[in-house]
C-alpha cells in the first residue's frame, strides 16, 4: 500500500479508501462477510475508512467502531456524514440551509457518529449534500469550528453533488474545509477544470468517490442488468443511462492492458492524478478488497495509456435519475 497525505491534515493515509455505503444495509449485505472484508483491507495497509450517518441509520458506523476495537494499536482514519436535516439529496440552492444544515444538528449529528463508533472523536466530519449558496450562513460555520475546538473532529469536509464539482469552491475559500469528497472516475474528469487546482492552492485533501461510475467502469454491465428490489442501482441506470453509459464503456475495452481488469484500469487511472489524496470505492467482499488494494503498489499506467483514457471524458449534467 501506497500513502499520500491528507490535504493540510497531517495525516498519512492509504491511496486505497475504504467506502462502507454497501455495508450499512444494501440488499445481500451481511455483517460478518463486511467484518472479514474490513480486517482485511487492516491487514493490507487500509487507514482510510468512510462512512455515514444514512447508510443504514448508523449501521455501517458502527461496524467500522467494532473494527477500531479489534484494532486498538493500528492508527486508522475515521470519515463519516452529517445527514441534511431535511433528509433530501442532492442539496439544492431553493432549500433553506437552516432546514438542511442548522448549527444543533450538525452537532447532534456529529455526536450519534461518535456515539457508534465508540470513540470520543471522529476524524473528518462532512456535510453530506451541499450547495454553494449555504457558504455564507454562520450555522453550519460555527458547528464546524466548535466541534474542533471540543475535539470531537480533527478536520471538517464536504461531500459534493454528483456531477458539480465547482459547486463547494466558496466555501472551500472560508478555510474552514479540509476535504472534499468528490465523484471522479475516467468519465468524470471535470473536477481537474476549476476544483482541484483550488484544492491543490487550499492544501485541500481530495477523496475521489465513484472511481466505478457506480459499477460501469468494472465492465460487467449489459442491457439486462438487474438489481434485487429496494437496490438503489435499479434507479440509476434507469434505461436512459444504462443505454448510453454501456456505449461510452465499449470503447474502453480494447484499451485494457492484457492481464489487467478494466476495474484495475479504472483505479490506476485516478491514481496517475496527485491532487487525489485517497480512492473510497465501495468494497463489501473479501475479493473486491485484495483486487482494489493491489492496484497501490506505485506502478500506475504509462503515459500513453492515460492519455487515451483522457480522450474518454463525458460531461453530465445532473438529473433526476442521477441522485
Amino acid at each position: 500500500m501506497q500513502y499520500r497525505p491528507f490535504g493540510r491534515t497531517g495525516w498519512q493515509v492509504s491511496e486505497m479508501g475504504y467506502g462502507m455505503w454497501g455495508m450499512g444495509g444494501w440488499k445481500e449485505s451481511d455483517d460478518q462477510e463486511s467484518a472479514a472484508s474490513l480486517d482485511r483491507s487492516v491487514e493490507l495497509g487500509c487507514n482510510f475508512f468512510d462512512t455515514a450517518w444514512a447508510y443504514g441509520n448508523g449501521h455501517s458506523e458502527q461496524l467500522l467502531g467494532e473494527l477500531l476495537k479489534r484494532y486498538p494499536d493500528k492508527t486508522l482514519y475515521t470519515a463519516s456524514k452529517v445527514p441534511p436535516a431535511n433528509f433530501k439529496w442532492p442539496g439544492k440552492p431553493e432549500y433553506d440551509v437552516n432546514d438542511v444544515f442548522p448549527y444543533q444538528h450538525v452537532v447532534d449529528y456529529t455526536e450519534k457518529t461518535i456515539k457508534n463508533l465508540g470513540t470520543d472523536h471522529v476524524d473528518l466530519i462532512q456535510l453530506h449534500v451541499w450547495d454553494d449558496s449555504w457558504t455564507p450562513d454562520e450555522g453550519w460555520q460555527q458547528a464546524a469550528q466548535d466541534l474542533k475546538r471540543r475535539g470531537k473532529i480533527r478536520a471538517f469536509g464536504i461531500s459534493v453533488n454528483r456531477w458539480q464539482p465547482e459547486n463547494v469552491i466558496a466555501a472551500l475559500r472560508t478555510g474552514l474545509v479540509d476535504a472534499v469528497q468528490v465523484i471522479y472516475n475516467i468519465f468524470d474528469q471535470n473536477p481537474e477544470d476549476e476544483l482541484f487546482p483550488v484544492c491543490r492552492d487550499l492544501n485541500v485533501a481530495v477523496i475521489a468517490r465513484v472511481p466505478f461510475d457506480e459499477g460501469s467502469l468494472i465492465g460487467n454491465l449489459t442491457k439486462d442488468s438487474r438489481w434485487p428490489e429496494g437496490d438503489w442501482r435499479n434507479t440509476y441506470f434507469v434505461p436512459e443511462n444504462l443505454n448510453s453509459t454501456l456505449e461510452h464503456v465499449e470503447p474502453l475495452r480494447p484499451l485494457v492492458p492484457a492481464g489487467m481488469t478494466m476495474a484495475e484500469m479504472a483505479l490506476r487511472f485516478i491514481l496517475m492524478n496527485q491532487d487525489v489524496s485517497t480512492i473510497i470505492p465501495g468494497m463489501r467482499k473479501l475479493s473486491n478488497v485484495e483486487m482494489n488494494i493491489a492496484t497501490s503498489d506505485g506502478k500506475g499506467l504509462s503515459a500513453e495509456l492515460t492519455a487515451k483514457l483522457r480522450e474518454h471524458r463525458w460531461d453530465r449534467l445532473p438529473t433526476v435519475w442521477s441522485q
